[in-house]
């Protein structure tokens, strides 16, 4: 029994060293994804217009290499240390002084702490490879949304399918049924609260972004849980309105993103199953 503990907890910290790195790209993903979408916007409607496309470097997830937005100096090796490079560096760049926030060794801990309980929950297997995945995934959507208000298709779509594979696969315990309705109950209840909204108020109510994201969360965990997450990423939309409206860091009519409290309660409803509790960590 020791020896077969002993082997659990080593599964866990390998898992979060990968998370850690995992962590350190995600980071990457969430500055640099909107970015990109934004440059192809510009692309596309000079395209659209007739005009030359603006005349701009590579810029991807891997060009340019990576450097601090201040003073663009290109980082080394030693400056990428996930963590450990932030706490060398006392939490400012190494070059020009700027500091650095504090959220990037937060989402590289987060994310190996979600990579080390997969790991020892399901140990070293494919089942925690993709509650893991999921999880990260849901994370850089929090961020970007939180950040930009969108919710990437680029992130939204793969996740969604991925969980119906998944199902189909037998790598996630749900059945692939559920899955299928819960992506298309996920993108229709979402769909028809917006478009009776807007029916009746003239205005926008929300995205496609989110239809997406709950469609992804309903491939994930079944139509059953949706319901419930709903319910939860409502209720925390409308506290944290009441409480910045309150503080006035909100104005009337000013949109907030829902991308973060649907990822909030997607992770509740993963955590603890609505239905049959314990469900996935």
């Amino acid at each position: 029994m020791e020896t077969v503990l002993q082997h659990a907890y080593l599964g866990g910290v390998l898992a979060a060293l990968v998370g850690l790195q995992l962590g350190s790209f995600l980071n990457v993903v969430v500055w640099r994804l909107p970015l990109m979408m934004q440059r192809q916007w510009e692309a596309d409607c000079a395209e659209l217009q007739h005009q030359p496309s603006p005349s701009v470097e590579a810029f991807d997830l891997s060009r340019p290499a990576s450097h601090c937005p201040s003073c663009k100096t290109p980082l080394r090796a030693k400056d990428l240390i996930p963590v450990l490079s932030y706490l060398w560096l006392k939490g400012q760049c190494g070059y020009c002084g700027t500091a650095v926030s504090v959220r990037y060794p937060l989402v590289e801990l987060g994310v190996a702490l979600l990579w080390g309980a997969s790991a020892l929950h399901w140990g070293i297997t494919w089942e925690a490879v993709a509650w893991a995945g999921f999880a990260t995934t849901l994370l850089g959507l929090a961020l970007i949304d939180a950040d930009t208000m969108l919710l990437p298709d680029s992130l939204t779509l793969p996740l969604l399918w991925a969980g119906v594979l998944c199902a189909s696969l037998g790598v996630i315990q749900l059945p692939l049924l559920q899955s299928v309705w819960g992506a298309a109950l996920g993108y229709g209840v979402l769909w028809m609260v917006h478009v009776l909204f807007q029916f009746f108020t003239g205005k926008q109510g929300m995205g496609a972004g989110d239809f997406k994201l709950l469609a992804a969360l309903g491939a994930w965990l079944g139509w059953m849980a949706l319901p419930i997450v709903v319910l939860i990423a409502s209720l925390l939309g409308v506290v944290v309105a009441l409480l910045m409206r309150w503080r006035g860091s909100l104005q009337a009519g000013e949109p907030l993103p829902f991308g973060p409290y649907l990822v909030i309660a997607g992770l509740v409803c993963a955590v603890v199953d609505v239905h049959h509790g314990l469900y996935v960590f």
